[in-house]
Order: structure tokens, then sequence, then C-alpha cells
């Protein structure tokens, strides 16, 4: 398993918790492909689960309703949960699009995700609780470690490629009675996959049981955060699904993580959302409004302006669901070829997000000059220093170092980009014995 561990200096000069926290692996990889850019050469960076704007342009609505809300002045504090037209925007949203019926005062409005996902993590994780999550996922060992001051507080489990790398209720049941909080994510980043319905129903089942029995014992729920912030971006005839609408009775133990990030390619806007039940969300507001993790007034008011008309919605979704497919498509055919061809490369057809899931098992493979591929480090390298291509690899979200499968994103790729990427790909391959 991947060692989601580090060990402090034994005289910390700051605190433990910020001296034994682990650095991105993301962000390593990221300094050697920008250094490759820097000395001339040409990348094609696969590995930001980002959106280029001059390629995926948020909505021109959204776009000018930003410009104008800074024209009218809208500069000074939001509410602390959120502007008042916004969450009712949101929960219209909600409702009309995903059959979820919330209060708007069972919203809360931050900036973006991630501070939502922390304001979970302190609303519910005690000193000494653990978390426990499937890996390959993103940043669950890290706010672990930010809440709990200890990465030993996270119990993981590692998902299967025949499982399209979700996690079964099998595979959780050994942990569940001894954490706190369960972190889920469908879509999944980093693999673009999500759960069937029969899947996520095992799994409510279990947390209903396992709270059956700390009710009776009078002990803290086991609460469920579950992030749906690409359930917008299916494809085909893949459909979301939540825990509340399968199981409604998980609702008071459901935290949902949303925003429109991923579904407008609003990254940098930085309007996420949480719901969930009012005394959970009434905290998670107290929490944010001591750290300021408000998203700006401006674009609460111009993002409400624009989720009022679901029809600009959905215009915009459609395009840009048609145009992320078409991306991920031609890179699974694409990977599908190459394996026809021999080459032992592999990939899950894309169901949802921006990413697609690829393996390339070539450990113990040898280059031209004689060195032998022995470690998933090796061959990462390869593929950046011989095809060019930048992807990242699953350790980097806390998969086993040993695993040879990959997150491709497509979030800053051009359509015209992505057979030359594949050519590139084949040339690098033929050239391995």
């Amino acid at each position: 398993m991947s060692a989601n561990t580090a060990t402090p200096s034994a005289h910390p000069r700051i605190a433990q918790m910020a001296e034994s926290l682990i650095g991105s692996e993301i962000i390593k990889l990221a300094a050697e492909i920008n250094e490759k850019i820097r000395n001339g050469e040409q990348v094609f960076n696969l590995t930001i689960g980002d959106f280029n704007p001059k390629v995926f342009p948020i909505p021109a609505e959204l776009k000018q309703a930003i410009i104008e809300a800074y024209q009218n002045d809208e500069t000074n504090y939001p509410a602390a949960d959120g502007m008042a037209d916004l969450r009712k925007a949101v929960a219209n949203l909600i409702a009309q699009r995903q059959g979820l019926n919330y209060a708007d005062n069972e919203f809360l409005i931050a900036g973006g995700a991630r501070p939502v996902i922390y304001a979970i993590y302190r609303a519910i994780i005690d000193p000494g609780d653990k978390v426990l999550f499937p890996v390959p996922s993103w940043n669950n060992n890290h706010y672990t470690h930010l809440t709990t001051g200890d990465y030993s507080n996270q119990i993981f489990v590692e998902t299967k490629p025949e499982n399209n790398f979700m996690p079964t209720a099998d595979e959780l049941r050994p942990h569940i009675g001894e954490v706190s909080l369960l972190a889920l994510c469908s879509p999944l980043n980093p693999t673009g996959t999500t759960f069937t319905a029969s899947q996520l129903e095992s799994i409510c089942d279990l947390v209903l049981e396992e709270n059956a029995k700390r009710n009776a014992a009078g002990r803290k729920p086991l609460y469920l955060m579950y992030d749906q912030i690409y359930w917008a971006l299916t494809f085909g005839e893949t459909t979301h699904v939540d825990p509340v609408t399968l199981r409604p009775a998980i609702r008071p133990y459901t935290i949902f993580v949303d925003g429109i990030s991923k579904s407008l390619a609003a990254t940098g806007v930085r309007v996420g959302w949480a719901m969930g039940p009012k005394p959970i969300i009434d905290q998670m507001k107290s929490i944010l409004s001591h750290v300021g993790a408000w998203a700006p007034k401006a674009e609460q008011v111009a993002t409400a302006r624009f989720l009022s008309d679901l029809q600009a919605y959905d215009t915009f979704l459609a395009e840009i669901r048609s145009q992320i497919h078409a991306r991920l498509e031609g890179f699974h055919k694409g990977i599908q070829r190459l394996r026809a061809q021999g080459h032992n490369v592999n990939s899950i057809a894309p169901q949802a997000a921006i990413y697609l899931t690829v393996q390339f098992a070539l450990h113990g493979k040898k280059t031209a000059s004689g060195e032998v591929l022995a470690t998933t480090k090796d061959v990462t390298r390869y593929i950046l220093d011989e095809a060019k291509v930048a992807i990242v690899p699953f350790y980097a979200f806390g998969s086993s170092h040993e695993s040879n499968w990959y997150r491709l994103s497509v979030g800053t790729c051009k359509l015209e980009d992505v057979e030359r990427i594949i050519s590139s790909l084949e040339a690098a391959l033929q050239k391995l014995s």
C-alpha cells in the first residue's frame, strides 16, 4: 500500500501537523513538467484537473453577470452562509435536476469545494477519530492530517480495476466500526468512474446498519461525506446516483460536496457548496466564518443569476459534455488501438468527469538505451521523456507505488491534439523491448 505517512523531525521548529504534512505528488510532477517547458520542450500536459479557459471558457452569461456585479459594487462581505438568492437558486437546481429537496438553509456556500471539505472534516472529526476512504481518491489523506495532525488516523482501502476503482461494501465493512467519517466521491477523481446504484445501496445499508448500533449505544454517528462535484458531467448510459435518493434514511448522516467549478468549467470562480443536515451545516458555517472562506460576493450574485435560468445551464452543460466526451472517447479508442497492436496498455471506457483511467503495464520493459523500467516512477518518466506526455500515476492519489494505473485529464487538451498524443505514445512504446 502507499505510504501516506510522514515522520516529523525530532524537534519540530513549527507545529507538528505542519512539520509532518506531506507535499503534493502532483505538484512535484508539475515542477518536472514546467522545467521541461522552460527548457523549450513541447509537453502534452494531461496532469491538470483543471480547464484551459481558452479551450473551455465559462458560460458567456456567467462571465457577463460577474462583470456587471463588480460594476454594481458588489464587493463587500457576503452573508456567512452565502447570499440568499444563490442558496435558493442552488436549492432549485438540485431539486429540478437531481430530485433532491433541501431547504435553502440546509446549504452553505463557500469559496469552492475545498473549504467545504475542510469544514466537514472539522465539524465531524474529534481528536483521535479515524476517517475511512478508498484509494485512489483526492486528498482525503491530507484532510485527515490537517484535521487530526496525524496520518495514522486514516484508514484506506485500495480499490480494484474490475470494480472500476469504486469501493465495495465488502471492502469497507471490516473498518466501518472504528471510523467517524466515510469519505466517498462519485464521479470519482482521479478515475472518472461512478458508483452503480447497487454498489452505493450496499454501502448505504452498511452505514445505516452501523448507525443503528451506535444509536442504541448512545455513540456519535458515522457520517458520510459524498463529493459529487462532477455529477453533471456524465456520458452515455452513465447515470449519477446519490445516497439520499437511494436510501432516504441516510439523510441525517450525509453531507454533500458540490459546486460550479467542474460543471461550468469555473475552477477559478470559486463558488462551491455543501448541503446536508442543518445542525451540521450551521456548525460548518461557523467554522468557515472564522476562516473567512467565503466565495466572493460578486461571483455569488452572478452565479445566482446564471443558475436562475436552467435552460441556459442545460445548454452549456450539453455543449461542454459533448466536448469533454469527444476527447475522452478519442483517447480511449486510441489506447485500445495500441492495446490491439500488442502493447501492454489499457483504459476504462469513459463514464464521467474530465478523466480517463489508463494503464501502462510496462514494468520490466527495456528502453532503446538498455535501461529497465523497474518502477512506476521509471515508467512515468519514460512516457514523459520519450512520448512528451505527462499523466499522473495513481500513487499520487494514495494507491500503491506498484500500481501501473494513471489519471489522464482532458481539461486543457485540444481535440486536434488527441491523435498526435496517441501517435507519440505509439512511437515511444515501439521503442521498448
